[in-house]
């Protein structure tokens, strides 16, 4: 294939839940050649596996195929590639979903590709008595500790697989779980045909997406420096200008609002940064600390010299279980003596359910008081004397379930058998829900394949 002299790819999407506009306004407002797509994070994964378990059918972003429909016109007069991590624990489904938009459109040609071989759940006592134990990297424990309460198990798979789809001609490209970066760097795999052993460009191509990775967070979105952001209700999302030596440029389209400057990717690049010269990835480790960042004109930041080396033997993996139950509910008090009387509700609440034979123990509660510097306390000016309302949050947790349900019923009562002015009451009575735990190993390569499957309109 020919290969370009630059790439443009842009992520408007840095989680699930993340602006619909951005990716509708990516494609419209500016050239692209790829569009990138970040839903999943940790506890996604388990809650995408319960609704699996309900419905065959089900276990992805839907969101994503709700995007495509609205957008495909565009990606095909554009030839715009799209690559996206809404598969979920279900990718199969993801694209039956994808190509029946594509037929709905009457657009012929369309491939769209999937890659799978991240979801080990099925999978996890083959694993084990394989010689795998999934020791917890935070605690050393070994999964057989909770084996039985565990609800999704997913490897992070490499950049490499996205790179062989669009090689083999998929313009939409999904996947499971994989690295955030890697969404961006399988297409300048794909593009600029870079090799297993290329660690300084396999190492800036991971700088490149995990600076885009959550979307409007590099362009000045949750910037400290927020007062100079401009326009932030259009606020651009960002764009990466990559060439074939491992440079790129860090922008966003023109006529957008938010900023693009040294400062605003120094902020994002320290987002979830453990060691900062050896950022770990299945593809490469890279060394956050060799690279330079410098303005290349007005919303333009130049990002050149990454060095990196050589991968571990093992992927990361993320497992999440079942960890008890927790409820929270939700009271505004307001007048005279908020403060007091808000803690006093929350007094009673404890007393009346210890007086029922129900205690949680002091790890097992939650007491806040919103309005009295919980947020930051200790770092916020000194607490008000008299705030002129309160909003009290309190929760339990426990591995009973009926326990976390008998505190759920002891909120409301406060309306009218606690002080005055209990005046809102937010989301019911609260309920018992699961609490996720998530459970951090490794898992060696040697025991992950992955598959690559295409479909064709």
């Amino acid at each position: 294939m020919t290969r370009k002299d630059k790439v443009l790819i842009a992520n408007g999407q840095g989680f699930w839940g993340d602006s619909i506009l951005a990716p509708v306004r990516l494609v419209n407002e500016g050239p692209l050649d790829y569009l990138t797509l970040d839903y999943l994070a940790e506890v996604t994964m388990s809650i995408m596996q319960k609704l699996r378990s309900r419905n065959p059918q089900a276990g992805y972003a839907t969101d994503f195929v709700k995007l495509i429909d609205r957008i495909l016109p565009q990606l095909v007069e554009k030839n715009i590639k799209v690559v996206a991590n809404a598969g979920g624990v279900n990718p199969t489904a993801c694209m039956d979903a994808v190509m029946a938009v594509v037929k709905k459109h009457g657009f012929k040609g369309v491939t769209v590709g999937i890659v799978e071989g991240d979801d080990i759940l099925s999978r996890l006592d083959e694993l084990m008595a394989n010689g795998e134990r999934f020791a917890n990297m935070d605690t050393g424990a070994a999964l057989s500790t909770v084996r039985k309460d565990v609800t999704s198990a997913n490897v992070y798979l490499g950049a490499f697989p996205i790179a062989e789809a669009l090689d083999r001609g998929a313009q939409i490209v999904i996947t499971g779980r994989g690295t955030d970066p890697g969404l961006v760097l399988g297409p300048l795999i794909h593009e600029f045909g870079w090799k297993q052993s290329d660690y300084d460009l396999l190492a800036a191509g991971t700088v490149a997406g995990h600076i885009v990775e959550c979307g409007a967070q590099c362009t000045g979105g949750n910037y400290t420096d927020w007062r100079r952001v401009p326009d932030m209700a259009k606020i651009g999302y960002p764009i990466i200008e990559a060439r074939a030596d491992g440079t790129f440029v860090v922008t966003k389209h023109d006529n957008t609002g938010g900023l693009v400057t040294e400062s605003t990717i120094a902020h994002q690049l320290a987002y979830e940064m453990g060691d900062p010269r050896a950022y770990l990835g299945p593809d490469c480790s890279a060394d956050f600390t060799s690279f330079k960042l410098e303005m290349d004109g007005k919303d333009r930041v130049l990002v050149r010299g990454v060095r990196g080396t050589a991968p571990t033997p093992t992927y990361k993996a993320s497992i999440s279980y079942r960890n008890g139950f927790k409820a929270v509910g939700e009271l505004t008090i307001s007048g005279p003596d908020a403060l007091e009387k808000a803690k006093l509700c929350a007094e009673i609440v404890w007393q009346r359910l210890a007086h029922d034979g129900c205690e949680f123990a002091p790890e097992e509660k939650m007491v806040e008081f919103i309005g009295a510097n919980v947020t930051h306390s200790g770092i916020a000016s000194a607490e008000r004397k008299d705030p002129s309302e309160i909003f009290l949050r309190i929760g339990v947790k426990s591995a009973i379930e009926a326990k976390v349900d008998r505190f759920g019923m002891e909120i409301v009562p406060l309306v009218t058998s606690g002080p005055p002015g209990v005046t809102g009451f937010a989301g019911g009575r609260p309920k018992a829900t699961d609490i996720i735990g998530f459970w951090p190993a490794l898992v060696s390569k040697t025991k992950i394949q992955h598959r690559v499957t295409l479909v064709t309109s």
